[in-house]
This record gives structure tokens, sequence and C-alpha cells, in this order.
């Protein structure tokens, strides 16, 4: 039988516009084309926001490989900047164009098409388990959690899962992701007394503190990095004050900061330490000032081992690239995930993502495809009949 086409899957995912958390058709199109496939489906949604969970094979086997991603998209911004209709799929210069062509509704085709080719061609003892959400891009508190809620409640569970987010920095093949830098946002305000900013010595004034203690914390090295992980970092991405004069001294100001931080680190021990930090500055200061962290996540890892093994084996077999072993970038599902089971990431080149005129090679996504069936058959120990 034929290939199922993971290029001509993408498209008619990018043509559904499910910006975040918006179900638009992407998921119930996956639903039947999985289920004619054989996978039992069942709809997994939390609060209003969509999620897919389908199953080939038994339910509860030792052996059950999963993959998990995304349909949801950014919004398109300002739709007189893109010089294609954003959900139109259109094929141009050699590439698909489009919102979510490259994050993530091409990785979600790929493991898709991989998936049904897989257990149609060599059916596999065990069971294939696909897990895909609908928000992903936004909150994320009811889209892969809640599908692993419900798997817990239900019986179900992977023994090993790929992520599809997009991780080649340069080329297709050169980097693998097993794991992620924690992140912890933090709020932090500075009261003092407003005056006359001729008389400052009747008023004590917030900002000076502020940039105080901005200048502390920026300035402070957190660590020179770890076996897996670069250096943590802090990024001050806010300073607000809201005084449109001149001469008077405000009674607060407001600042947020964002640290990436390794696995030396958790978001209890730096919080911890920026509100030491901060009590420091307040007490050579007088000024009142509190620490405001907001909820994150927390550093992992998936220690290079069996399942970065065979995913980097079957990238290099597929693309002829060796991929490095990361922990690079951002937050995803897979921080979620890696509390269930084994969990890496892998995916295309992530050069336009959230871009205007996103766009991707259809080249990369055959080659995607490839890769984790490729991956399937080496996991379970198959072979193609080829």
């Amino acid at each position: 039988m034929s290939e199922t086409d993971p290029v001509a899957l993408t498209a008619d995912l990018i043509r559904c516009p499910s910006v975040t958390p918006k179900e638009a058709g992407a998921l119930q199109l996956l639903e039947g084309l999985l289920s004619e496939a054989g996978f039992e489906c069942h709809r997994t949604d939390r609060e209003g926001v969509p999620n897919l969970f389908a199953r080939w094979g038994p339910k509860g086997h030792a052996r059950s490989f999963g993959f998990n991603g995304h349909t949801d998209v950014v919004p398109v911004g300002s739709r007189s900047a893109w010089s294609v209709d954003p959900f139109g799929a259109e094929t141009r210069d050699g590439m698909l164009w489009g919102r979510g062509a490259t994050d993530m509704k091409s990785g979600v085709a790929a493991f898709v098409a991989a998936a049904i080719d897989f257990v149609r061609d060599t059916p596999p003892d065990g069971a294939v388990i696909l897990a895909i959400t609908g928000d992903e891009e936004g909150a994320a508190e009811h889209g892969t959690a809640a599908i692993l809620d419900w798997m817990a409640e239900n019986g179900e569970a992977m023994s090993a899962c790929i992520v599809g987010e997009p991780t080649c920095p340069e080329r297709m093949g050169d980097m693998i992701k097993i794991g992620r830098r924690g992140s912890l946002t933090a709020r932090i305000v500075a009261e003092g007394v407003q005056g006359h900013t001729a008389y400052p010595h009747r008023a004590r004034n917030p900002l000076h503190a502020m940039v105080r203690l901005m200048d502390r914390l920026a300035s402070h090295e957190l660590d020179t990095g770890t076996e897996h992980f670069d250096p943590s970092t802090l990024a001050i991405s806010s300073i607000d004050t809201g005084n449109p004069v001149s001469n008077v001294i405000p009674a607060r100001t407001a600042a947020v900061v964002n640290i990436r931080f390794n696995d030396r680190h958790d978001a209890a021990s730096l919080t911890g330490w920026l509100t030491a930090q901060a009590q420091d500055v307040a007490d050579a200061t007088g000024v009142r000032i509190t620490v405001e962290p907001r909820p994150g996540s927390e550093s992992f890892i998936t220690p290079p081992g069996p399942l970065s093994d065979t995913v980097a084996q079957a990238v290099s077999a597929e693309t002829g690239v060796e991929p490095a072993l990361s922990t690079s970038g951002g937050t995803s599902d897979a921080r979620m995930i890696k509390d269930h089971c084994p969990v890496v990431e892998f995916g295309l080149v992530g050069e336009t993502m959230h871009q205007v005129d996103e766009r991707v090679d259809p080249e990369q996504i055959a080659t995607l495809r490839r890769v984790y069936l490729r991956v399937l058959r080496d996991y379970f120990g198959t072979s193609s009949g080829a």
C-alpha cells in the first residue's frame, strides 16, 4: 500500500485555523484518519481545551511507544504583513507556507503518518500511542497535562515518548533535546515614599532601590553550567513605573525578571535567593521590596541511554547528520511527560516558527516521517519487509 503523505496532511492541518485554544477541525481531522487506520481514539477535552488520545494495540502493554504534539498555533498578528494567506497552505518557491507549518503541524503530520504506516505494514508486539493537544501555545494547563491525567485514570501508559517539536537550529538532524532548563518568572515590587525631585531627602525613592537590586541580580553569576546544561541565566524583562512627569519621585515601581536555570537549582531555591537579595537592598534603602514568583517549570533531563540512542541512530541513518544531545531553548510539554516516562524531543528546523510567513521545506517533513518510522521499527524490533 502507498505511504501516508505527511506533506498533504500538514497542508490539511494548516487550513484549520486552530489559534489557541480553538480546535477549528484539526483534531477532528486526525481522529477520523486514525480511527480509520484502526486506532482507538478518545477525546480528552478539559475546561474547553481540545485534546486527542489515540492508541493502536493492546491497552497497558509494557512496550507502548508514544508521540506527543500540538495542533494549536500562535496568532498570525497583522494579516497584511503576510505575503500569503496564513491558513491557505500555499506551496510556493519550493516551500509550504502557513501558520503552524513549522510549529508544529508538520511534526504532528509526520508522526501520525509514520504511526499509521508502521502499524499497517509491520504490526508490532506492543502499542503505539499518540497524545495530541490543542493547547500548548497557551496556558497549557488543560492540554498534555489533561491527557496524562486521563491516561492515569484509565490505565493507559507510554513506556517511552518523542515530542515532535522543532529542535534543529540550522540543519535537519542536527539536534535532539534530552531535557530542558527550568523557568522562573518573578515580579518584584518596590514601595517607597512619594516626593518632589527637588527635595529627595524628604522622599524615599523606590527606583533607586530597584535599580540597585536589578544591577545585583543581573551581575550575579548563578553558575558555570553542568554536565548537560549551559550556565543558568537571568534576564530583566520589564521595569514599569508609570510616572508621566519628571519632578515627582514615585511611590512605587515594579520589575519582572525571568531565570532559565539548570539542574543545580530549583524554583524554590531561586525564589529564596531573589527574596534574600531583595531584603538586603530593602534594609539598605528603607524601601519595602516584595518578590512575587509566578508558576514556572523545573529543569529536567532524560540521561543519555536507550531512548536517545535509538532516536539518534534513526536520525543519523535518515539524514546523514550526527545529532547533538541538547537541553537548550525554552520549555515544552516534555516537562510534563518526563514524570510519566522517558522522553526526548526531535523535529524539524525551527527557523521560521512564530514568524510572519512561517514556512517549511516539504522534504524535511518527509524526512521526519522516515525518522519516526525508523524509530518505531527499531524500538519494536520489526523490519520493513522489503
